[in-house]
């Protein structure tokens, strides 16, 4: 039923690049904190960097609570789930860091992600996750369903920002800068983008 890998790579690899949604799960280490469950798609905006380590970019949004876990903990789970063909779930457990766009790396990381062009989603940061446990259970009662397309609605809605305005518009969200148990989020202003 469920087996523990090593490595991400072959089939288990193959999988997780080959669905069009995954999740992000982050909490703070107070007790009382409010959990977060993200769902992340888009095409081409996830990548494996090796065999234990991989990323996703980071839109533009009305809250940053993963950011503000990250930078508080840094624990994280992501999990992909199989809507078609045979069932799986598979789940890397590990630790995420935010690297922002005057970080040095955020050049280089950026280039692992050939298939999107995030210029109109108002990319913040590429979550890097380093796995600690990578897990797979049978997923039997997933349901099937069919994937169309990518919508194109947050690439309408951010396209038409520059720095000055996407910073502006992150100001004036509640829970950008601050998460919702009061964590430091998104630095602001917003850094500008070193490429």
């Amino acid at each position: 039923m469920g087996k523990t890998y090593e490595r991400i790579d072959g089939r288990l690899r193959t999988f997780i690049e080959e669905q069009p949604l995954f999740f992000t799960a982050t909490a703070p280490l107070a007790g009382d904190g409010t959990v977060n469950l993200s769902p992340k798609g888009l095409k081409g905006s996830f990548a494996v960097l090796d065999e234990r380590t991989v990323a996703y970019l980071d839109f533009a949004g009305s809250n940053a609570e993963t950011i503000a876990h990250l930078r508080e903990n840094g624990r994280i789970t992501l999990m992909w789930c199989a809507f078609q063909g045979p069932p799986n779930i598979v789940r890397v457990h590990g630790r995420g860091e935010p690297v922002f766009r005057d970080d040095p790396d955020f050049p280089a990381l950026l280039t692992q992600f050939p298939g999107i062009d995030p210029t109109p989603h108002g990319l913040r940061a590429i979550i890097v996750v380093h796995a600690e446990l990578v897990r797979d259970t049978c997923g039997y009662a997933v349901p099937r369903m069919a994937y169309d397309t990518d919508r194109d609605l947050h690439a309408r809605r951010f396209a038409r920002e520059d720095d000055a305005s996407l910073n502006a518009y992150f100001e004036k969200k509640e829970h950008i800068a601050v998460s919702l148990d009061g964590l430091p989020g998104l630095p602001l202003p917003l850094p500008p983008s070193t490429v």
